[in-house]
């Protein structure tokens, strides 16, 4: 089959390097336009598009997908399918009946839940044992088409949204490829979702970013590993931001008890913070201004002791 791919961030990128490296390179790629980027605001290609062009693959950058100029080389590529992942544009109705087989798109949850924009994040977040990788057929809906494999994995306590992120999109990768195989067979069933129990994943805001210590220690680990390595989770300490990277549930209960976001110990094991239920030890921190570090490397610099007061909203 003649295949389009259409995709942007590094998730999309693993997914094209191993169709490529499975037989499955597409003819073109369809990927954002070149954004500023850095301190020189010097233009910065998309990681699918440094890819498709090592690749030697077409790459077509439209602003707009009803540009006339990018509609008129769409269809003269003459896909049979057009294969979605993370592009981050809705594809008008020309897109989706272009193809013989339609669009087929991987989404990174086990749909219908956690539909939209951050669905490993807010797995992650909500504390879910289980996550996963959907392949589904679009349509006009966000992530309501008709699916077609679903590829599954747990969800550890370790995990953070950097693993989650690499593992699902070998899964996406995977399940795209098996996708092909069925449909390229004629072996493709697709089944409707049960949308009476969707959830839908929404972007992540600056709210979900505050740490607040009066939640439960094993929520504000979730919130923490969903959010790293980017944006992360922060609170302050002496009106300053504090990025928290690393940090576990203590496990059994504290030496001493305290108010939430109040310190009950800090040295080189890390910062144990009472919570509104358990307390959290944090080893890792990302000061204002200031290199990612240990805990016991921050506690050593801004002499933190028992007592401190982190808070969840800058400057108080």
């Amino acid at each position: 089959m003649r295949s389009v791919f259409m995709g942007t961030p590094e998730f999309s990128q693993i997914v094209l390097r191993a169709l490529c490296e499975r037989g499955r390179a597409p003819v073109a790629v369809v990927t954002r336009a070149d954004k500023p980027a850095g301190r020189g605001n010097t233009l910065s290609a998309s990681p699918v598009k440094k890819y498709a062009v090592s690749r030697g693959i077409e790459t077509l950058q439209p602003e707009k997908l009803s540009d006339p100029v990018f509609t008129e080389r769409l269809c003269a590529l003459s896909p049979d399918i057009i294969i979605v992942v993370a592009y981050g544009k809705i594809l008008p109705d020309y897109v989706l009946k272009l193809p013989k087989y339609g669009c087929i798109n991987a989404h990174a949850s086990i749909l219908p839940e956690y539909r939209g924009a951050a669905p490993m994040q807010r797995a992650i977040m909500d504390g879910k044992r289980e996550t996963g990788v959907t392949i589904m057929k679009m349509d006009k809906g966000v992530d309501t088409g008709d699916t077609l494999l679903t590829l599954k994995t747990p969800l550890s306590d370790t995990d953070t949204l950097e693993s989650v992120h690499d593992r699902l999109a070998e899964l996406s990768a995977e399940g795209l490829l098996q996708a092909l195989e069925l449909i390229e067979c004629g072996r493709a069933v697709f089944v409707s979702q049960d949308h009476e129990k969707a959830s839908y994943a929404e972007k992540i805001r600056r709210e979900d970013e505050v740490i607040d210590f009066r939640r439960s220690a094993s929520e504000l680990s979730c919130q923490i590993r969903a959010l790293t390595p980017y944006p992360f989770a922060f609170c302050s300490f002496n009106g300053r931001s504090l990025k928290i990277t690393k940090a576990t549930v203590l496990e059994g209960p504290p030496e001493k008890e305290g108010i939430p976001g109040e310190v009950l110990a800090a040295g080189k094991n890390g910062i144990i913070v009472a919570c509104g239920s358990g307390a959290l030890l944090i080893t890792e921190v990302f000061p204002e201004n200031k290199r990612r570090m240990s805990a016991a490397d921050f506690v050593n610099g801004a002499r933190i002791k028992p007592g401190d007061k982190l808070v969840g909203v800058i400057g108080t």
